[in-house]
This record gives structure tokens, sequence and C-alpha cells, in this order.
């Protein structure tokens, strides 16, 4: 399976320019496509889902024309948005049942045996007489995976999965995605680098419409090494220290503040140099993009 997204564009009315010649190539797997809020990554997914148009490009997915046949695309499409509405009374069985007749799932006995696995499977299935509005965050989370899974996507589209989650929802949902993306194409979308650098053989670096870095996330660790350099300073020499470096970081340590900077050369002056990680990388091209 592949997806092809080549020199898509979209400004919105309002003079805003969400995707700028954005082109990307997407292999079956788990894809992360990371950058900060309002970079353009879910004016990306909800054109990818047919949910809007785009002012010019074009997007093809196994030999479909994406933007054309948007038909044919939504029957092999799970798309999990950012904020979805769900009936708070509803049971989650009901529920479900109800996204599988809408998908076209209109044998009974079949559309019974479909839910029943999807609910096991997103480890729903002692939840399924209890209503939706007694759900936690992470429960409706994978609720919102279990209507996405209905009719066997080949293409799966996440958006912001995990804002919100706590640490052992986040768990949870993590498994389930690694589950589910071994032979389908899933695309992560998301501000939080871990869910990527946990997930992701593959990524992207998206801000202001345009592609940073696309790439493998270990590979773009490596090529930091013996570039990130820490100090722990008094936060008083934080502003001297962003006039002087390409900060990458800053966070409080012990009362003090612990700082990352880029450099292609060696530094003295108090800095060590650092194990190179995601975060490093991801706002080593944020910050260069934007500059």
């Amino acid at each position: 399976m592949f997806l092809e997204i080549k020199n898509l564009s979209k400004t919105y009315s309002n003079g805003v320019q969400a995707l700028n010649n954005l082109s990307l190539d997407i292999s079956t797997g788990m894809f992360g496509l990371l950058g900060p809020n309002g970079a353009g990554k879910s004016t990306l997914m909800r054109t990818i889902a047919t949910l809007q148009e785009a002012d010019q490009g074009s997007i093809h997915f196994d030999g479909l024309d994406v933007l054309k046949e948007k038909h044919e695309i939504r029957k092999i499409l799970g798309y999990l948005p950012q904020d979805f509405g769900l009936d708070p009374k509803a049971k989650a069985e009901e529920m479900l049942d109800f996204f599988a007749v809408l998908k076209g799932v209109v044998d009974n006995k079949q559309r019974k045996e479909v839910v029943r696995n999807l609910l096991v499977q997103t480890n729903l299935y002692e939840h399924r007489k209890k209503n939706l509005g007694t759900f936690s965050g992470g429960m409706r989370q994978r609720f919102g995976i279990a209507q996405a899974l209905i009719g066997n996507p080949k293409l799966l589209i996440v958006d912001e999965p995990t804002a919100g989650l706590d640490p052992s929802e986040r768990v949870r949902f993590h498994n389930l995605l690694s589950e589910i993306g071994e032979n389908i194409i899933i695309i992560l979308s998301t501000h939080i680098v871990d869910d990527v650098s946990e997930l992701c053989t593959k990524m992207a670096i998206v801000d202001q419409g345009t592609v940073l870095f696309n790439g493998e996330p270990a590979k773009a660790i490596d090529s930091m090494h013996e570039k990130v350099w820490k100090k722990i300073i008094d936060k008083k020499e934080l502003e001297s220290v962003k006039k002087q470096y390409k900060l990458l970081t800053s966070k409080l340590f012990t009362g003090k503040t612990e700082v990352r900077v880029y450099s292609d050369t060696p530094l003295d002056n108090g800095f060590i140099c650092a194990e190179p990680n995601l975060e490093d990388v991801y706002f080593h091209y944020i910050s260069s993009g934007r500059e």
C-alpha cells in the first residue's frame, strides 16, 4: 500500500495558508506527522479523509485518486478526528452497531460479529452496555478507533489521539495502534513528540504548511550526534543563552534551568555533549524553518 501526496496547497478564506506545496510519500506501517498546533496537520488529515477540498495538488492511494474518487476512498478509510461527538446516553454496543450500518454492514448476524470483535479488540467488551457519557477519555478514544476500524480499512487516520490522556490510557492506546498498524497505513498526527518516538518508523515534521523533515526518527536522532549540548544555568542567564546559541529547549531542573542548544562545533563555557533525542530533532527543524 502506498499513499502519494504531491504539491498540496490550501488557503482559507481568511487568508491563512494551511498547506504550502506539501508533498509526502507514505507506505505501510505507522507514519508520524509531527508539528505544533496550527502547523497544517489537521487540514492535511481532513483533505486525505475527503472532508475538504485542496486548492491544488494531488493525492493518490493504491491507484485511486483521493480528491476525485471520494466514494471509493471512503470504503477503505478509517478516520478518528481530533474532536468527534457521541451521544452520551447511547450505549457503546448500540452506537457501534449504528456506525456499522452506516458503513454498509447490513446483515444482522455479520454486524453483530463485527461489533463484538471490535469491542474485544479495543478492550471495551465488558463496557459494551455502558453509556458513552460515562467513558473516560481513553475509553472514548478506544471507542473512536473501534468505529474507525469498521470495514477493515486499508488507511487509518488518527488526529491528536493521545492529547489529554493519562499515562496508563496513553500506553493502552499506543499498544492498540501498534497491533493494528502492521498491515495497513496509519497516519498519526500529533504535537506530542513521544507518540512518534514510541510508535513510528517513519515521520515528517510539518510547520506553516510545509514539510521541514521527512525520514526515519532513528536516523534523524543519529544525525544530531555530538551536536546537542546541555548546561545547568541560573534562570537569569537564559536570555543571554538565547542570544549566543541556538536554543532547543529549556527546563527547570532542581531549582535551576537546564538548557539544550544546537551547535555543529564543540562548545566550552560549561556545556557538555548530550545524547540527542527526537525532541531535539523536532525543535531544531521547527526553529530552523521559522528562521
